[in-house]
């Protein structure tokens, strides 16, 4: 993973509301034109097969894996809007056990991403209890992020508590310009919680942008059943139009959070990735632009740009301030994510055009917060990017430099480090690591990527090694 090596990565937790496994055939059916983009034959159905199937290859760095809730609710419930028996919700929390005993990190939720809107709180709490049991964490892409965060965020500590487990808050961000500013009183409601007794944590990737699916401007009515059925709805006039108000007017539903009025407009929404090829030009111009080549309305060449992708487009979303960036950046509690997948600027995944976070993160940290503005001293940044987020995820045996822990150490002149990415070039490898050394082996040795695989899975505490019976 050039990506995250070139920028000091050398342990990656993943999983974030969808995970790798658990998988039925149905799920691989509807997943298959992913795999085969990439050439990958999933033979993996539970979690325990696919880490045994990634020891048998090779990784070039460590990895971990939340078990996803959506994962788990599309196993039992599919992605129908609908809620589970009792009988049902035994079911996943069966399968969280499994996934648990089997090695994820803890149980994660994105609850703005169908079909996970449609989980209740008591729903996720029956799911974080089961987690809480084999020792895991709660971590969520909260309801909203926006003008309903408040209530997102009472929600989240409500889980920990009735669950009795951690809470960690993915890519904590205030967003929609109408709430910019609000990020002190969201640190206070958080620091709040953490005087109540919720161990409540965040974690920022610190660009003003974030990065979704462009179908996410649609309600998650219209995602009922999945991609297919939501192409449909966007091929119905009269359905289409439905869509089109409510995107238009959340007041609607306020517990939707809005993006297309969150970015703010089509001029604050830029394509990413697309899976269609014959799409690839769009990748780097905004929704706006793409609007007036097409001669439409650009809410309709979004809809149009979903339809011809089917469903497939990522966009990155300029809806943040910068003081609310620095302010989530400088809490003591906040460690540092990267929040994207693993990529390189050739080959098969050089042909998408990612957000400039997949490749310059921690870089960006560095010259940019430390180096340039002097946010953040090196030693702090270091420990958000390291020893904060180990301890949290459990690792006792890495995160920091001692005798007797694995010798995952990065080696670098803070004054050379930069991160090259843009949005409109994301695919430029960032600058200025000498040496990154996982499990004691260079995966980069004099600035130069070694092809080494010495990474090595990483389980969590509810796997039990010695009787493992899976």
């Amino acid at each position: 993973m050039p990506s995250k090596i070139y920028q000091g990565i050398t342990t990656e937790i993943t999983g974030e509301g969808d995970s790798v496994a658990p998988l039925d055939d149905r799920i691989v059916k509807n997943n298959q034109a992913g795999y085969d983009h990439l050439g990958i034959t999933p033979t993996w159905r539970t979690l325990n097969e696919y880490f045994a199937r990634l020891e048998k290859q090779g990784i070039g760095i460590n990895l971990g894996t939340y078990v996803g809730a959506a994962s788990v609710r599309r196993m039992v419930l599919g992605d129908d809007d609908v809620q589970p028996t009792p009988a049902q919700l035994k079911q996943m929390q069966e399968l969280v056990a499994r996934a648990m005993r089997d090695g994820a990190m803890g149980l994660s939720t994105a609850l703005q991403y169908a079909p996970a809107p449609y989980a209740t709180t008591n729903e996720l709490i029956a799911l974080a209890q089961t987690a809480s049991r084999y020792g895991g964490i709660y971590a969520t892409h909260m309801r909203d992020e926006g003008n309903d965060e408040f209530n997102a965020l009472e929600e989240a500590f409500r889980i920990g508590r009735e669950a009795r487990i951690p809470v960690e808050i993915f890519h904590l961000k205030a967003a929609g310009k109408a709430n910019w500013g609000t990020m002190p009183k969201i640190i206070d409601a958080i620091e709040r919680a953490r005087t109540d007794g919720v161990d409540v944590s965040a974690d920022t990737y610190a660009y003003t942008a974030w990065g979704n699916s462009l179908a996410s401007i649609v309600p998650p009515w219209a995602h009922a059943g999945g991609d297919d059925k939501l192409i449909a709805r966007l091929k119905d006039a009269k359905t289409r139009e439905q869509i089109k108000q409510y995107i238009l007017d959340p007041s609607k539903d306020n517990q939707w959070n809005n993006e297309w009025k969150e970015a703010p407009g089509p001029d604050g929404i830029l394509v990413t990735s697309v899976g269609n090829p014959a799409l690839r030009p769009l990748q780097g111009r905004r929704i706006s632009d793409i609007g007036r080549e097409w001669h439409e309305d650009p809410l309709d060449a979004a809809l149009d740009i979903l339809l011809k992708d089917d469903a497939a487009t990522s966009v990155a979303v300029f809806g943040m301030d910068q003081a609310d960036v620095i302010t989530v950046l400088k809490q003591p509690w906040v460690s540092v994510c990267n929040d994207s997948e693993g990529t390189e600027p050739s080959g098969i995944l050089g042909q998408a055009h990612p957000h400039p976070r997949a490749y310059g993160t921690f870089p960006q940290i560095i010259h940019k917060y430390v180096e340039q503005q002097h946010v953040l001293t090196l030693p702090e940044a270091i420990r958000k990017f390291t020893s904060l987020a180990a301890q949290r995820m459990g690792l006792t045996e890495r995160g920091v430099i001692k005798v007797g822990m694995y010798a995952d150490v990065v080696v670098f002149d803070p004054a050379k480090v930069r991160d090259t990415a843009t949005f409109e070039r994301p695919n430029q490898l960032a600058e200025g690591m000498d040496y990154v050394i996982v499990n004691g082996v260079p995966v980069i040795a004099d600035g130069k990527m070694t092809h080494t695989l010495p990474g090595k899975v990483l389980r969590g505490p509810g796997y039990a090694s010695a009787n493992h019976q899976e």
